[in-house]
């Protein structure tokens, strides 16, 4: 399986089909040297999206859709798709309004030889199928528990999607080392220079 989005930013994806939740946020622009936004254009968006759709069908031991080929024209859905997420990932905290719209996707029900029950995203375009997928796989994972460990680098220069594997779940940062102490350090450096800057998740208090 490849999910191109993750991959590029050396982090482990997440367990079953939350992967694809996580690839689609981690279309963002990030890292060093930047990687660009793999929503940006047709022409970036489409094998990304070809890519994570098979990705996710091996994943569930299913096969990937046919849909036509992404339009400009449907770049600004996939992103307020990514962004909608990225806002129910982070509580919220990203919304620049108070009722933003529910986000609505077609499935169907499916019952398999062994006796599960499946939920099948639909969708005829690629904004729709997506939306339906993620929908599809924020409910499963929400039903497994493990939706919560599925959180955004608190290093708001990074912002990339990372599944946290800590025992308690305190994971704040895609990598400490990185993130951690890049934060700390800004943090370190503005109080030598007399500014009141809020420390760092996880800094320890000096007394």
């Amino acid at each position: 399986m490849s999910f191109e989005a993750t991959g590029r930013y050396a982090l482990l994806p997440a367990p079953a089909g939350l992967t694809l939740v996580q690839d689609l946020l981690n279309t963002v622009a990030a890292g060093r040297p930047r990687q660009p936004d793999l929503l940006a254009t047709a022409e970036l968006a489409a094998p990304w999206l070809a890519t994570a759709m098979r990705s996710w069908a091996a994943a569930r031991d299913g096969s990937a859709p046919v849909l036509p080929a992404i339009g400009a024209n449907e770049l600004p859905a996939l992103r307020r798709l990514r962004d909608a997420v990225r806002d129910a990932v982070r509580g919220g905290k990203d919304s620049d309004h108070l009722a933003p719209a529910p986000l609505t996707g077609g499935l169907s029900l499916t019952l398999d030889v062994t006796g599960r029950v499946r939920a099948v995203p639909r969708g005829t375009t690629a904004p729709g199928w997506l939306r339906s997928a993620v929908l599809v796989e924020l409910l499963e994972a929400q039903q497994a528990d493990t939706w919560r460990r599925l959180k955004m680098c608190r290093n708001d220069r990074c912002s990339v999607a990372f599944y946290d594997r800590s025992k308690n779940n305190s994971g704040v940062w895609h990598d400490a080392r990185v993130c951690g102490n890049a934060v700390n350090l800004r943090a370190s450096r503005a109080r030598r220079s007399g500014r009141d800057v809020p420390r760092a998740p996880g800094a320890a208090s000096r007394s």
